[in-house]
């Protein structure tokens, strides 16, 4: 991986007819390397498109009967978490509400729009979501009301409904069975476990004071790790669940705000984070000597500049050697 050129080696560039918020990987055996990018357009109109990478030709390809209009810029997506082509094939969004779509060959249809608050006109934004790999009919919610929802999308109903903390909650990452993190507006890291509703465990709170901590993701593969992101800060700050309240290590190579991060998946070793430095970062985090000799001063292994600040990263769920992240109007594979 290198710093910008006209043509690089091991990448492989799309450009979208809009600038992109977000991505996703499709995880289906009969679609891997396709995926989905949604639109950033100040305004309630935006989009959702998919995109068909082919690893032999490196080729990008749309359809644009799979493009579907989407109110407001969607704050995250995600397929169906599951490899088995016998599941629905489905794209869930989050914006002003969580919402379930359909793909059909040759179109995209609404399948549910799940509403927490029926007596009014009015919802609370929804920041993020993640979908529970080990049982797909669920799907948490984080909300700027300070509050979680667990969905049962099978049943299209709210299965749980938690006050999670004192300001709005920016990220939510499952971590097991039952068991989720979310952070804060407040700058806390915090776990619930759903047999126990009323309680949570404050496992990290930001040092920087009053500071929201904005991204979150839990590490499937070793569960005993998460890493975090506080706002307007150029560290990605990892922590071992086992020690609560201290980091188990800092990485600090971004030189602008990091924006978004994403763990590799099913080996759970590597950490990748993007940021406004114009630069992807991957990171060995999880290994034997786990690297706070020097004080967590963890160099980069790998690193790659575009020309433009990143915002978001999504690492291959099926090809461990594909990074896709999103800058401007572009998605951009990144093979590793």
């Amino acid at each position: 991986m290198q710093s910008p050129s006209e043509q690089k080696p091991g990448v492989f560039t799309h450009t979208a007819q809009w600038p992109i918020s977000s991505l996703a990987w499709s995880v289906r055996q009969d679609k891997k390397s396709r995926l989905a990018i949604a639109s950033f357009l100040e305004d309630y109109s935006n989009k959702v498109e998919l995109v068909q990478f082919n690893l032999e030709t490196s080729d990008f390809s749309t359809d644009n009967r799979l493009i579907f209009d989407h109110p407001y810029a969607p704050t995250n997506l995600m397929f169906f978490p599951s490899e088995d082509t016998g599941n629905p094939d489905i794209i869930a969004t989050s914006g002003d509400y969580l919402r379930l779509w359909e793909i059909h060959h040759d179109h995209i249809e609404l399948k549910a729009l799940l509403n927490s608050n029926k007596g009014s006109e009015f919802n609370s934004a929804i920041t993020s979501f993640d979908w529970a790999e080990f049982d797909t009919r669920r799907v948490a919610t984080c909300s700027v009301d300070t509050t979680c929802i667990i969905w049962d999308i099978e049943k299209e109903i709210l299965e749980t409904h938690l006050v999670a903390h004192d300001k709005e909650v920016y990220d939510i990452s499952w971590g097991g069975f039952n068991v989720f993190a979310t952070v804060s507006g407040d700058g806390s890291v915090r776990v619930f476990d759903l047999r126990d509703k009323e309680r949570s465990t404050i496992i990290y709170e930001n040092p920087v004071q009053n500071c929201p901590l904005l991204r979150l993701e839990w590490n499937k593969a070793d569960p005993r790790f998460m890493a975090t992101v506080g706002m307007d800060s150029n560290r990605v700050v990892v922590l071992d669940i086992r020690y609560p309240t201290n980091p188990v290590m800092e990485l600090v190579k971004h030189t602008g705000s990091v924006n978004a991060i994403s763990w590799v998946p099913f080996i759970g070793r590597q950490l990748c984070s993007v940021g406004d430095d114009s630069r992807a970062l991957v990171w060995e985090v999880v290994g034997s000597e786990f690297g706070l000799e020097n004080g967590g001063e963890v160099e980069p292994e790998l690193w790659y500049g575009t020309m433009s600040e990143i915002n978001y990263v999504r690492w291959c769920p099926i090809e461990l050697d594909w990074i896709a992240i999103s800058f401007s109007d572009k998605l951009q594979l990144l093979k590793i």
